[in-house]
């Protein structure tokens, strides 16, 4: 525990170092102050503001209704429950995709407004024009590519990547360009994990983040909901394992309170003023 309380804070730079080290790189997702604190207590290196919200929170069926308004305040609460750990923030779907001037600006609005460190950007070879001018003014970002979730009408649902040669081919290229525009990390999604691996080896100093994409990226990423059984309980995908399961432990606890106050058995008397 006092490691933990001494570590130093985590930057790029530590992702770059971890993997030069070999040595893997934590991420976990969080859309509010106090799962934020409790993931940064614990030790993770990074906390992604992920435009999963737009599921696991707000309750939709896929990522693409979140606006940058609801992601910026997410990220500031976030924010304020985060020391230690490397915030990053998930860029919306049309936040970045139209024009370069569209993704500085909101960019920018995720450090002004949301105090964010980096951003996360899903899109492969086609982005690297954007992502480059991004990183360039001076702000960090972390690219995406596999089964990037604003695109997956593309997909035609949540397909495994990399199983034939043109995807294979695709994929590394685009590893290889994101690389080459600056993101200081790739996150490799559903990809079949021997790809995974190629890019995992092949890229200098751009760290792996994989979820669903085998042991030997550099990191992982889950979101952290899903992985404490919050979640939909028919999402069951094979990547996912589940740590906790608080479902149940809630539901407990208020069917407990709904019976003590219908008893008056709550308030007790030495909880009344």
């Amino acid at each position: 525990m006092s490691s933990i309380k001494n570590r130093k804070k985590i930057t790029i730079q530590s992702f770059i170092q971890k993997k030069s080290k070999k040595k893997k790189i934590t991420v976990l997702t969080a859309y509010d102050y106090f799962i934020a604190s409790l993931l940064d207590n614990a030790g993770i290196d990074a906390i992604l503001v992920g435009d999963s919200a737009s599921n696991v929170i707000h309750g939709h069926a896929s990522t693409i209704p979140i606006t940058m308004d609801i992601m910026v305040a997410h990220t500031a609460a976030v924010a304020r429950g985060t020391s230690k750990a490397l915030l990053i923030a998930d860029m919306p779907f049309l936040s970045y995709q139209p024009s370069i001037e569209t993704a500085i600006l909101n960019a920018g609005r995720f450090l002004k407004e949301g105090n964010a460190e980096a951003v996360k950007m899903e899109g492969g070879i086609e982005m690297f024009d954007t992502i480059k001018r991004v990183i360039e003014i001076g702000i960090p970002v972390m690219g995406h590519i596999g089964l990037t979730p604003q695109s997956i009408h593309k997909f035609g649902g949540p397909k495994i990547q990399g199983k034939k040669e043109k995807s294979k081919t695709y994929l590394m290229e685009s590893a290889l360009a994101l690389e080459e525009a600056g993101c200081f990390a790739i996150v490799l999604e559903l990809l079949e994990s021997d790809i995974a691996t190629e890019i995992s080896e092949k890229l200098q100093t751009t760290a792996t983040i994989g979820i669903g994409a085998g042991v030997n990226c550099d990191g992982q990423v889950l979101v952290t909901n899903d992985m404490i059984g919050l979640r939909d309980e028919n999402f069951k995908p094979k990547f996912l394992r589940e740590y906790a399961n608080i479902s149940p432990i809630i539901s407990d606890a208020v069917e407990k309170y709904i019976e003590d106050v219908a008893n008056a058995n709550f308030p007790s008397e030495d909880e009344s003023y």
